[in-house]
């Protein structure tokens, strides 16, 4: 009998011992899922982070300005927003030359051209081109604080005249609320003010500024 339950009880131990190795194989695809889990969530956070910051990579753009949002946005709330958004990349692109020493620098060259409600005018010739690139104005408008320093109000674009296409205005910035002046003062240009650094009652493109009081 000794010998019956000996010969009885070895297998069952061996299914005992079957059962106990067969769980401990079992944990080990829960261990592998429970990882990948945590490799694809991180991924995920890492992707919204991306993502967002993607998103606010345009408002930051002159944030470190004051607050162009506000300062364009509020008087030129009939523009559309793409347009909008481009003003505030020239207000980045040009943010520099409120400083005249920098303009100076950069080849910007006083050419003794001073208008009422503008301001004085200085230009960069080799930035004059038929390509419009709203970055990089050829002419910068300045006008002369109480204490005689100069501060920068505006900038201006010229595009020389297509000779095929005389009536034709350049493209400018997304919309149709650019004005374009034709042959200003007989240069042979187009030419086109953006008012980003004061703010102009009759439209940010229009070529006066009534607040301007030239001194």
């Amino acid at each position: 009998m000794k010998n019956l339950f000996s010969a009885t009880d070895r297998p069952i131990k061996t299914f005992m011992n079957a059962q106990i190795n067969y769980s401990k194989w079992s944990a080990q695809p829960i261990l592998y899922m429970l990882i990948l889990f945590t490799v694809f969530l991180f991924t995920a956070c890492k992707k919204y982070e991306a993502n967002k910051q993607k998103d606010n990579s345009s408002e930051q753009v002159t944030k470190k300005n004051g607050n162009p949002d506000a300062e364009l946005a509020s008087p030129n709330s009939g523009l559309a927003p793409q347009t909008l958004l481009e003003l505030q990349q020239v207000r980045a692109a040009t943010a520099r030359y409120q400083n005249i020493e920098h303009a100076f620098g950069d080849s910007y060259e006083d050419i003794g051209l001073v208008m009422p409600n503008m301001g004085y005018h200085f230009l960069k010739a080799e930035l004059v081109s038929p390509v419009f690139d709203m970055k990089k104005p050829a002419i910068l408008v300045y006008n002369k604080k109480n204490n005689g320093n100069f501060e920068l109000v505006a900038v201006e674009y010229a595009v020389p005249i297509d000779p095929q296409s005389i009536n034709t205005p350049p493209e400018g910035f997304t919309g149709k609320d650019d004005e374009w002046d034709f042959n200003t003062l007989d240069t042979g240009w187009w030419t086109l003010h953006a008012w980003v650094w004061k703010d102009n009652p009759d439209g940010v493109f229009e070529p006066m500024n009534p607040l301007v009081i030239v001194q």
